[in-house]
């Protein structure tokens, strides 16, 4: 790999982490309005920019351009990362339990970011509380948690899917092990991996994804050969049959990527992808409505965020899984300048998510 090579892969890796921070704290305002007229009321019919929550809603207190909690959870994961120079688990766990568990108290309106989440109040109280060991404290919240923290490890492992797979796997069963959950989170690494390569989110890229499950790189089940035809009479299984049950997570992406570049298939304005896909938190609505934002602006990083933004709902996590995949494919060159010049702290923000690009880039 040349130079060239390295740096167009270090500005992919840098867009994807710098467009979560962007995505987190762009929704931190009109964060969880599900009542749509609510949100317009409060915030005007279109928002474009960083905002401050209201003082009788989530995250009160909290100032415009500020990150969440799964902001500051993704920084302490980029900080361990630049650090160690690779996934060190030992020095996530370490993290979690000096520099994050003491400023939280399992009450889900408390803590850095002026709200904590379920898999994170749950793994407190079973570490804190309880006095369980790091291995033992996973729940089974259903939410996309895990996928805006472990993104930076993909991002990270970019050119090595298997250990991608890998890393985010471990990190994610340390506080969410939902066997569905998993798989679509490690799923949405792996595309993510994938853009920072320099693949496009397009109708091809679960077949990249299905080759290197048959490779061996990437540990999802599958009998299928070619584009999903049936295997020969009598083939035998492979020897290790992958830690997913099915293939299914990797192949969503191909589909709402052709949807999205269809012309007889529209979600007018895009922002309704939130009412298609569903509003709430849960991966099965969040992944594909980031999917398609993703796909539809697939070089026009405003458009995509915002209308994860405007949809309302766990626009959040919308937003910052949108804000990463395409991050990942306009790299931070392509990201408006307004959006880092308004994010809080940025400059401290972008040093340690240069670090771990330049990793990246040199894979």
């Amino acid at each position: 790999m040349n130079a060239t090579d390295r740096a167009a892969i270090a500005d992919r890796a840098a867009g994807a982490l710098m467009g979560a921070f962007i995505g987190d704290a762009l929704a931190l305002g009109p964060h969880w309005y599900y009542d749509l007229d609510e949100l317009r009321a409060r915030y005007g019919p279109w928002i474009t920019g960083y905002t401050a929550p209201m003082p009788d809603h989530y995250h009160v207190g909290m100032k415009a351009g500020e990150s969440s909690q799964a902001g500051i959870l993704l920084r302490l994961t980029l900080e361990s990362l630049a650090e160690r120079g690779g996934y060190d688990e030992a020095d996530f766990c370490r993290r979690m339990d000096e520099d994050f568990f003491p400023l939280i108290d399992g009450v889900p309106m408390h803590g850095p970011g002026g709200y904590t989440s379920q898999s994170i109040r749950e793994a407190w109280r079973k570490r804190v509380q309880q006095g369980l060991p790091w291995g033992q404290v996973g729940g089974n919240a259903d939410t996309t948690e895990a996928a805006e923290r472990t993104l930076a490890i993909a991002v990270r492992y970019a050119l090595d899917p298997a250990a991608l797979a890998d890393a985010v796997t471990r990190n994610t069963v340390l506080t969410q092990t939902d066997g569905t959950v998993v798989a679509m989170t490690v799923a949405f690494g792996a595309v993510l991996g994938m853009l920072v390569e320099g693949h496009t989110l397009d109708a091809s890229i679960s077949a990249k994804l299905m080759a290197r499950v048959k490779s061996g790189a990437l540990p999802f089940h599958t009998v299928t050969v070619g584009k999903l035809q049936a295997p020969s009479p009598g083939a035998a299984e492979a020897p290790t049959a992958g830690r997913f049950p099915s293939p299914d997570a990797l192949l969503t992406p191909s589909s709402i990527a052709r949807a999205a570049r269809d012309p007889n298939v529209r979600i007018e304005p895009a922002w309704k992808v939130s009412l298609v896909y569903g509003m709430p938190c849960a991966v099965y609505h969040q992944f594909p409505a980031a999917y398609y934002l993703a796909a539809r602006f697939a070089d026009d990083f405003e458009s995509a965020v915002l209308h994860a933004v405007n949809g309302g709902g766990q626009n959040l996590a919308r937003a910052m899984l949108t804000g990463a995949l395409v991050g990942a494919q306009v790299g931070l060159s392509g990201i408006p300048p307004r959006f880092l010049a308004g994010l809080a702290d940025s400059a401290a923000l972008q040093a340690v998510v240069q670090r771990v690009a330049a990793q990246a880039g040199a894979g």
